[in-house]
C-alpha cells in the first residue's frame, strides 16, 4: 500500500540510522521527500538509492541545533515544495555516557541544544505551515530512554524526555485543525549510535540483543514503517501517541 502517495515529507537527521531508512520507506510509499541532515555525502547516497527504485527525493542540508540553519531550511521548503504534508523530525545526537555529577555542563547544554531545542525548532515551523494549510502530520524520534532510566544518562534521557513533553503539548494545539503530532520511541536498533553501544560490551551486539525479550536488535526499517504510519491518514485518529518500539525492552 502506498500510504504516503502524494505526500511531502520532511526527514530529519537523514545521513544513517532511522532517518536514512526513511527515506527508503517513504520513498516506496510514495512520498515526495525532503532528506535534511548536515552530512550532504551520505544523505545523497540514500536519496540517490531511493530514486533509482523510482522515487522522488532530494537533500536539504540543515543542521537543527541552528536556528538560522532551520530557518533557512523551512523558507527553502516554502519556496520550493508550497507546502508540508508530514515531518520526521528524527535528527538526534546521543551523549558519552557518565554518573551526573561527573557530567560536564556543556554535555548537558550539547545534547539538549540537538535533541530537544532542536527537535522545538523544527516543530514551531513545520506547525507554523501546516496551520496555513489546515493539514499535516508530524511523527518526532524520542527514545525509551525518555520512558525509563539507565545510568549514566541523566543528560540524554532528560533530552528524550523533553521530546515526549513537547510532543504532547504539541499534539493539542492544533488538533482542532486535524494536525497530529505524535512520537516514537526505539529501543535499540542497527545504527551508528547502535555500533557505538556494542563497543562497550563484552560480547558487542549479542550483548545487546541478550537485553530483549525477542532476543534481537530493531532494523531501522521497523522503525521507519512505523512513523510512515502514523503519518499516513490511515492514523488520522492518533494524536498525542507515545510508540515504544523495542521489542518489549522496556516492559521489564
Amino acid at each position: 500500500m502506498r500510504e504516503l502517495e502524494g505526500k511531502t515529507i520532511l526527514v530529519t537527521g537523514a545521513s544513517s540510522g532511522i532517518g536514512r531508512a526513511a527515506i527508503a520507506v517513504f520513498s516506496r510509499h510514495g512520498a515526495r521527500v525532503i532528506a535534511a541532515a548536515r552530512r550532504q555525502e551520505q544523505t545523497e547516497q540514500a536519496v540517490d538509492a531511493a530514486n533509482a527504485m523510482g522515487g522522488s527525493a532530494a537533500f536539504l542540508p540543515v543542521d537543527i541545533a541552528d536556528e538560522a540553519s532551520v530557518d533557512a531550511l523551512f523558507d527553502r521548503i516554502r519556496k520550493d515544495y508550497g507546502r508540508l504534508d508530514g515531518a520526521f523530525n528524527n535528527a538526534g545526537k546521543e551523549a558519552p555516557q557518565a554518573l551526573l555529577p561527573d557530567t560536564p555542563v556543556a554535555t548537558f547544554d550539547d545534547v539538549m541544544a540537538t535533541n530537544a531545542r532542536g527537535t522545538w525548532l523544527c516543530l514551531r515551523r513545520e506547525m507554523q505551515i501546516m496551520r496555513e494549510q489546515g493539514a499535516g502530520s508530524i511523527v518526532n524520534t524520542s527514545s525509551i530512554a525518555g520512558i525509563m532510566s539507565f545510568p549514566g544518562s541523566s543528560a540524554y534521557g532528560a533530552s528524550k524526555s523533553a521530546v515526549i513533553a513537547m510532543t504532547r503539548s504539541a499534539a493539542l494545539d492544533l488538533a482542532p485543525l486535524g494536525i497530529t503530532v505524535n512520537c516514537i520511541c526505539p529501543g535499540a536498533t542497527r545504527s551508528e549510535m547502535s555500533a557505538r553501544w556494542a563497543e562497550r560490551l563484552p560480547n558487542g551486539e549479542a550483548d545487546l540483543a541478550a537485553f530483549n525479550p525477542m532476543k534481537r536488535i530493531g532494523e531501522p526499517e521497523e522503525q521507519a514503517e512505523a512513523a510512515s504510519f502514523l503519518l499516513s491518514d490511515r492514523a488520522r485518529y492518533i494524536n498525542g501517541a507515545v510508540l515504544v518500539i523495542d521489542g518489549g525492552a522496556s516492559l521489564g
